[in-house]
């Protein structure tokens, strides 16, 4: 990520083998779209690289303060496709639940000219909102302009009729329902298209707190006749409607129904997300890519060029992950670029971009993608009998992420409820295996003073189980010695022969 004209901000990760940082010449940067296996540019180089000093992850495990910074030899053109990630002050204070309009500002590209962003609040009114059969206009609040027009004022008034917005409604009872809205919006710049160019354009992206809802909407600028009493907005300098708005509509949307999802491994999974342009087409080619993030690391998935025109022979189909499919059908016909992906992997998990791109236009989705798989618990002992102190040992084996507790409880027969043992035991490291999931055991050493119709158990808890999973053992009476006593009789015989005289 870039966060000035020479510098970047990256995974420790990335830039550190063995343990030691990689030397500044095995560095190359490549900024925007870029596919490193066909671009023949060089990148630019790194002049240093610092990684965080409390950074330490030997065993691939820990991703504590797993980030790093990396001055470059040359700096970065930034563009449409190449921008700033927006870095507060050192003693800025973050307030949620507020809308703004997010806007490069001046130094752009130097450390020392100014914030490279700037926020300023802004409104969004959406009309024509699509409503659904039960809605009523008298449940909703109308968005009413101030009185009096005000150029310093930033209110977007966007149509919204077609497209629509899908799932709309989310949108209109957040607030009832005391759910906190998302909502960004910058300028945007189509490829091939001039900075100063009319209509301008605006990216926002939406989305509703604990809510399965999110969408980038692309809004154009629509016209608005100028007479001497046209007020201009002062900060974007374009012209305001009579009411003090910037009339705008939504030509282009990406969405997607799904922020996160969770699958089992060796499972399949639907990674949901769609597109919607205006009625009047915006252009009939579109170029569909998944990427996974995961760790600093990325790499595409999967990747579909087609026409809208349904114009046979013309999709072309990229399946850089063996096992992930889109249905072409589905895209023609309702912009459902969905991605199944079969038989998943420990290496499939993270961050799922999708992208879409229609002419000169692109936005995206990011879906976030959790692989489970809950423990095998068992046992080392079926029985315990208690003649002195004994080790019993869980085994948790197979599961996936990481992190699972074990906890050691007793029920001894005089009681109705079990107990924790104050003393739990000793854990083992973790092993990996080759599929990339865990194994981890517990050992409790039981005391022979235990008594016997005491029923020990191991409970487990982890993620992919809805509740926790337990294994018991009954300690039982020894059997009293069994004594053999057996009398040994030994008979001499004597044997006489007669010999005759």
């Amino acid at each position: 990520m870039g966060i000035a004209d020479h510098w970047i901000l990256t995974s420790a990760v990335n830039v550190v083998e063995n343990e030691k940082t990689v030397s500044n010449d095995t560095i190359r940067i490549f900024m925007g779209l870029t596919d490193v296996n066909t671009d023949m540019t060089p990148g630019v180089y790194a002049a240093s690289v610092h990684i965080h000093p409390e950074y330490n992850n030997p065993t691939s495990v820990d991703y504590s303060n797993d980030i790093a910074l990396i001055k470059l030899h040359e700096p970065i053109t930034f563009d449409s496709f190449v921008v700033q990630i927006c870095l507060p002050p050192e003693d800025a204070t973050y307030h949620t639940g507020t809308m703004g309009l997010v806007e490069e500002g001046v130094g752009l590209g130097g450390m020392g000219g100014g914030a490279p962003f700037t926020r300023t609040p802004a409104t969004l009114a959406l009309r024509d909102v699509a409503l659904t059969s039960e809605e009523s206009l008298e449940t909703l609040t109308p968005f009413v302009p101030p009185s009096t027009p005000d150029p310093d004022l930033i209110l977007f008034e966007a149509k919204v009729s077609s497209p629509a917005i899908p799932s709309a409604d989310v949108l209109l009872h957040a607030d009832c329902n005391e759910q906190e809205v998302m909502c960004e919006i910058s300028r945007y710049s189509p490829r091939g298209s001039q900075e100063s160019s009319d209509p301008a354009y605006f990216m926002v992206s939406l989305s509703v707190e604990e809510v399965e809802f999110s969408t980038v909407l692309i809004l154009q600028t629509t016209m608005v006749e100028r007479d001497q009493s046209t007020l201009i907005q002062n900060k974007l300098s374009l012209p305001l409607s009579q009411s003090g708005t910037l009339l705008t509509e939504v030509i282009f949307l990406v969405f997607s129904h799904i922020k996160s999802v969770s699958a089992p491994l060796r499972g399949d999974v639907l990674l949901n997300c769609g597109f919607k342009q205006q009625e009047t087409s915006l252009s009939q080619e579109v170029g569909i890519e998944w990427r996974l993030q995961h760790r600093g690391k990325g790499r595409k998935v999967f990747e579909m060029k087609t026409r809208l025109d349904e114009a046979e022979g013309n999709t072309v189909v990229h399946e850089e992950r063996r096992g992930s499919s889109m249905d072409p059908a589905q895209v023609l016909a309702e912009g459902n670029i969905s991605l199944t992906l079969n038989n998943l992997k420990v290496i499939d998990e993270g961050t799922y971009i999708c992208t879409v791109s229609l002419g000169p236009f692109h936005a995206q989705q990011v879906i976030q993608l959790h692989i489970v798989q809950s423990p095998h618990v068992s046992l080392s002992e079926e029985k315990l009998v208690l003649k002195s102190a004994q080790t019993l040992t869980c085994h948790c084996s197979k599961y996936y992420p990481l992190d699972a507790q074990v906890e050691w409880l007793y029920l001894s027969p005089a009681d109705t409820e079990p107990t924790v043992f104050p003393n739990q035991g000793s854990l083992s490291s973790h092993r990996q295996h080759g599929d990339g999931t865990y194994s981890q055991s517990s050992h409790l050493t039981v005391a022979p003073t235990v008594s016997p119709g005491t029923k020990i158990t191991c409970r487990v808890s982890h993620i992919a189980l809805d509740t926790p999973f337990s294994v018991s053992v009954m300690v039982e009476s020894p059997e009293p010695d069994q004594v053999n006593n057996l009398t040994l009789y030994q008979h001499n015989t004597r044997t006489i022969q007669l010999v005759p005289a």
